[in-house]
């Protein structure tokens, strides 16, 4: 299982590996976003769809669930599990992760049953006012050319 790990130093760097692995993604990948609460997911999902060229705020879709975002190519779905523990997750959801869009996912341990093995892993931890550590995990083996190529850099 290939990790690559990296200190982001501010948000703007945040946002500049997010954009770097969106660039690799395509219809149908799904990337899990880890950490604790202000550790940069969300932050991490608005480099994504920046670097795809969308210009508004993106917040967390927290009471919403999920957000979907139709006007960049590809389409991105954004979900946030946080509200879903221990809740009944069978509302759809799988129609989004297993569609034609890139889904990136907050708390996917919430909903760990409707993670597709084909998956990308991004855990944020934060170890500073702006400073995180990020580390990229392909746990199944589907990702290992881009992970290698992010270590080649």
């Amino acid at each position: 299982m290939l990790k690559y790990k990296v200190i982001s130093k501010s948000e703007s760097g945040t946002k500049a590996l997010a954009a770097k692995i969106t660039g690799f993604l395509y219809p149908g990948d799904v990337v899990l976003l880890t950490g604790d609460l202000g550790a940069g997911k969300t932050t991490f999902v608005g480099g994504a769809l920046e670097s795809l060229g969308y210009k508004e705020h993106v917040i967390s879709p927290t009471f919403n669930i999920l957000k979907c975002y139709f006007d960049v190519k590809p389409n991105v779905f954004h979900i946030d599990a946080y509200r879903l523990e221990d809740q009944n997750i069978d509302i759809g959801l799988e129609e989004f992760i297993e569609g034609e869009g890139v889904t990136f996912i907050e708390w996917p341990k919430f909903i760990a049953p409707l993670i597709p093995p084909k998956h990308l892993e991004v855990s944020l931890k934060r170890i500073g006012d702006t400073e995180r550590e990020i580390t990229v995990t392909d746990p199944n083996g589907f990702y290992q050319d881009f992970l290698k190529s992010l270590e080649d850099k």
